[in-house]
């Protein structure tokens, strides 16, 4: 039988997204893209706003509409957080958040016997990672490896706590193995993934630090580059940078959760940092690794936040000079504290903000990249491009240059001009 897969979210729902896939072509089954005819299609859901719950329910009823005879499975964190939805829109097979090899069973049962299907745990109370195949985003170039699942920061925007449940780290062992692997199968880079991958560790025998992790993953693929995933702010230490500036092929690019520049802002947010610690691991990182790319995410015109707190942000993300960020407008999620904060914005305000926000992004990441001309990176290309083709840095800045046939190869590229979203650059 046929498959195809919808997937909507952060980096784990896509990782787990080609993890299903290799468990149904490791059971005989084929997989084919979303708008192709085939028996069984599976939407893996995000829920972590309200705008993305439309989303998935967009997807879903289209799918529904255009395909009358398939079987339609759901999964994710929008089935796990809110099943009734799920059901109401004649979904066949239900799965949550975790247990997608039961789910896969349940797919291919449903294909076969035009059955429904449904399972759904309590993710609080899951204490066991699942172990899931990992595998590639681009053909045989960059790869995933998920290390950790769950998060209890409990943020007050945040539903994700409740759709994932607690802690669960991979054991040190079945990371590196899955890192060797990928090695094997070609791929010429890992990202280290997971929801909140900074907390790895706690829940494993001595409680060790994801340094430790980092170390082993870098160690046991020398001749891959490892690529963190988002990290926790109050993580970057003097301790981790000196760990971590001696391995080698460890990708300078850091990408430190902010959602606010504002201490306020972030104290209603239920942060776990202020602005005085977030700036202090910039420091450090910009110290240890001179030339890195630091990126982040915000989030503007959260409940109550006033012209001078979202002035305040915008002034504090000049001050860390971020090489790229991610701007959203906040949008409501039900069931978390916030939906219930006085101080509700506009769409007007959000737009607005989200413009401002973006134009110093913008003028951030260009001159990061005005700083690279004239310098020389490793590349890691990966796809043509209109007339030319393009690759990725250590610093996860696009790079295009002309040539062809460069897929899956590390090249040395001198920056020569600032160019689309990117840098433009010759094969030295």
């Amino acid at each position: 039988m046929n498959f195809a897969f919808y997937t909507l979210g952060c980096k784990t729902n896509q990782y787990e997204t080609q993890a299903m896939e290799q468990l149904l072509r490791a059971r005989g089954h084929g997989i084919v893209p979303f708008d192709a005819p085939a028996d069984g299609y599976i939407v893996n859901t995000c829920s972590v706003t309200a705008v993305a719950d439309k989303k998935n329910r967009a997807v879903i009823r289209r799918c529904r509409r255009e395909n009358p005879g398939a079987v339609l499975g759901v999964c994710g964190c929008y089935t796990q957080h809110d099943p009734e939805a799920i059901r109401a829109l004649n979904a066949d097979v239900l799965g949550g958040s975790g247990n997608r090899q039961e789910f896969i069973d349940m797919m291919i049962a449903a294909a076969e016997n035009r059955c429904h299907q449904e399972s759904l745990d309590n993710a609080l109370r899951r204490r066991e990672f699942e172990v899931l195949p990992a595998g590639g985003l681009e053909e045989r170039t960059r790869a995933m490896v998920k290390v950790q699942d769950g998060c209890v920061n409990f943020c007050s925007y945040c539903i994700i706590p409740y759709t994932r449940g607690p802690v669960r780290s991979a054991p040190l062992e079945l990371a590196v193995e899955q890192a060797k692997g990928l090695a094997e199968q070609g791929y010429r880079e890992i990202v280290v993934t997971g929801i909140e991958i900074a907390s790895w560790g706690v829940d494993l025998p001595g409680k060790p630090p994801v340094t430790d992790l980092i170390t082993a993953l870098c160690e046991a693929v020398p001749e891959m580059r490892v690529r963190l995933g988002s990290l926790e702010p109050r993580i970057v230490t003097e301790e981790f940078c000196e760990k971590l500036k001696a391995l080698p092929n460890l990708c300078p690019q850091f990408h430190l959760s902010m959602q606010s520049g504002c201490d306020t802002v972030l104290q209603r947010m239920k942060r776990k940092y202020d602005t005085a610690r977030y700036y202090e691991s910039v420091a450090l990182l910009n110290r240890h690794f001179p030339g890195c790319a630091v990126t982040t995410d915000m989030i503007v015109a959260f409940p109550g936040e006033t012209e001078e707190e979202f002035a305040e942000s915008l002034a504090f993300i000049r001050k860390c000079g971020f090489a790229d960020m991610h701007i959203f407008p906040y949008s409501r999620r039900p069931g978390t504290p916030a939906d219930k904060m006085p101080g509700q914005h506009n769409n007007e305000t959000k737009e607005a903000r989200s413009r401002a926000a973006i134009a110093v992004a913008d003028e951030m990441s260009r001159a990061y990249r005005e700083k690279l001309i004239g310098t020389v990176h490793p590349v890691l290309f990966e796809e043509a491009e209109g007339d030319h083709y393009t690759g990725h840095g250590p610093n996860y800045v696009k790079f295009y240059v002309d040539g062809k046939d460069l897929h899956n190869q590390i090249r040395d590229v001198e920056v020569t001009e600032v160019y689309k979203d990117g840098v433009m650059g010759r094969l030295v």
